[in-house]
């Protein structure tokens, strides 16, 4: 069994987002869940809430707990991972987030491209207001 990380303690100053090893996509990609405890096997069709390369946040059905071992399929390409539940959020309906971590970082399950460690979505450009200018009517 996967051994459960204790959460790294940061500076006071410093955000959960900047203890983060890899970056998160906000990303609404389909998977499949497997997993079980006893004789009870269960499989789940969702999606993603966001990904990354150590793993996804999912919206569950099933109950899980912590420390659960459970398999991420990307129906995708059929690729299997093994990971672990860390994480049960908020239950909203008859779903729960739930987050998982792959057994290794697997940055090309997901077949996405992530962002570089140093992009910060604030520096993203924005419309500046400007419009180009319309032809008038005739």
């Amino acid at each position: 069994m996967a051994e459960i990380k204790a959460s790294v303690p940061g500076t006071a100053n410093e955000s959960a987002a900047e203890r983060r090893r890899t970056q998160r996509v906000m990303i609404a990609m389909p998977v499949l869940v497997r997993g079980g405890s006893g004789n009870k096997a269960f499989e789940e069709e969702t999606t993603t809430v966001s990904v990354s390369a150590n793993g996804c946040l999912v919206r569950l059905g099933h109950p899980v707990v912590r420390g659960q071992e459970i398999a991420i399929v990307n129906p995708k390409t059929a690729e299997e991972l093994p990971s672990t539940v860390t994480f049960i959020g908020l239950k909203e309906g008859n779903k729960a987030e739930v987050g998982a971590e792959f057994a290794e970082p697997s940055p090309l399950f997901w077949r996405i491209a992530f962002p570089p460690p140093d992009w910060d979505s604030a520096d993203r450009k924005r419309p500046t207001g400007v419009r180009p200018p319309t032809k008038p009517p005739k």
